[in-house]
């Protein structure tokens, strides 16, 4: 079995991004006391609906904070999973960016949100689109790369099945306005992939959203295992790697592909 943590972040708007930064850390290592991979949520530093303070606080990919999440990782021995920040690219162009770090503090994966939120407004007209299906090895196996808008695309996930995907990570900035479609299509992911769907959602209010929390975990059945609720905490779980296998020997839906 892998223990995996997922940090319910509190992302609001009278805390300061330093501050933030610092107490997420701090949380991160916490979590990893008690877990072999530790996961964070999306755009956290400055928040999901707030790009422009993102942007304020922008990094480039070698920049202070990966170092200090790679620091995290290898102080603790544990896979970490930094959620996502704004990537600062160079000539005006930002990404949305996830980091994966193995335990010894390694950055063996990064992922630039493929689907940008927000109808030609937010992120979608301050950040340029990645382009890169990511899978990376991890304690869950082959593991996909996801965040937040990109659920709502199967055939993203479907990728990942042609990729070799268990597992996928989902870092989110979801909204209690929208929370049940959440819960939804994770399973659905979940269930017509036969995968493991562990999503790391923020909560608190900024930019005007209230976020939904309920971290959670689908499994390939699509049935959530566990729901995080709507409170800052830290989320963890035991999954067995082996499951997915083992669901799709049982019940072998991916075998009738044809298209």
């Amino acid at each position: 079995m892998t223990r995996v943590a997922m940090v319910q972040l509190a992302v609001n708007g009278t805390e300061s991004v330093p501050d933030r930064v610092a107490r997420a850390l701090d949380m991160t290592a916490a979590a990893a006391s008690d877990a072999e991979l530790v996961l964070l949520p999306e755009l956290w530093p400055g928040g999901a609906f707030d790009s422009d303070l993102g942007i304020e606080h922008a990094q480039p990919i070698d920049g202070p904070l990966v170092t200090s999440l790679s620091d995290v990782a290898a102080r603790t021995q544990t896979w970490v999973h930094g959620g996502s920040f704004v990537e600062d690219a160079g000539g005006d162009e930002y990404f949305n960016t996830s980091v994966v770090f193995n335990p010894q503090g390694d950055l063996v994966a990064t992922y630039r949100k493929i689907h940008l939120f927000g109808f030609d407004i937010g992120e979608a007209a301050a950040f340029t689109a990645g382009d890169e299906v990511v899978v990376v090895d991890t304690p869950l196996g082959r593991t996909g790369l996801a965040t937040c808008y990109d659920l709502r695309f199967p055939e993203l996930f479907r990728a990942f099945v042609d990729r070799g995907a268990t597992a996928v990570l989902l870092t989110s900035g979801w909204p209690a306005s929208r929370i049940a479609r959440w819960k939804l299509l994770a399973a659905a992911r979940a269930c017509e992939d036969q995968l493991w769907v562990i999503g790391c959602n923020e909560v608190g209010t900024h930019g005007g959203h209230e976020l939904g929390g309920e971290s959670l975990v689908a499994d390939p059945w699509g049935d959530t295992v566990v729901l995080g609720g709507p409170d800052e905490r830290i989320v963890t779980v035991d999954l067995d790697a082996g499951y997915p296998a083992e669901v799709r020997a049982t019940f072998p839906v991916l075998r009738d592909r044809r298209l």
